[in-house]
């Protein structure tokens, strides 16, 4: 499995992260999705100028993988990002994982998500929670896979779309086996 590696975006980044994010985000969900609320995200979340500013947040780690100097894939993380459904000290926030569809089954996630734990372990985060889609089933059998459990829901707004997602929990050091043996 050739995954190649995973670093920490910078601002040089905003660009390409913006396309790479929204061809993942309408190849996942853009099937379900009306192509006004598809756009009307996509346009919100996923300019060059959105990512620039998400890259500059310092509450917010942003972390891509790189192939051949081509990204197939992002991850942003959230520190001290407290839920209500979740039980933890300091909890971080899975924001986003997403991987090119060319790259599914090829570890990337896998390495993200090991790149997002050393992250969330470094500033003493214990637990990792996220809000995945409930009509995702390939998300929800990813994150289970893992050991994460649903432990309550969160409307998530797709353009003017109420959509109900699952919030999933999971210690960090007990992820972190999890992606040892993964």
């Amino acid at each position: 499995m050739t995954s190649g590696f995973t670093r920490l975006a910078g601002t040089a980044d905003a660009q390409p992260l913006a396309v790479l994010a929204r061809e993942t985000f309408v190849d996942a969900f853009g099937a379900f999705n009306t192509p006004e609320h598809l756009r009307a995200y996509c346009e919100a979340s996923f300019s060059a100028d959105k990512q620039a500013e998400e890259l500059a947040d310092k509450g917010l780690t942003t972390l891509v993988s790189e192939f051949d100097d081509s990204l197939t894939g992002y991850a942003q993380v959230r520190l001290d990002s407290p839920n209500d459904n979740v039980q933890a000290r300091h909890p971080a926030q899975l924001c986003r994982l997403y991987v090119r569809s060319a790259w599914h089954g090829r570890g990337v996630a896998q390495q993200l998500m090991r790149a997002v734990c050393a992250v969330a372990t470094g500033a003493g985060m214990d637990v990792m929670w996220l809000g995945v889609w409930q009509e995702n089933p390939r998300g929800i059998a990813f994150y289970k896979k893992l050991g994460f459990e649903i432990v309550g829901g969160m409307i998530f707004y797709v353009g003017g779309d109420p959509q109900s997602d699952h919030v999933m929990a999971i210690e960090i050091p007990t992820l972190m086996q999890s992606l040892q043996s993964s």
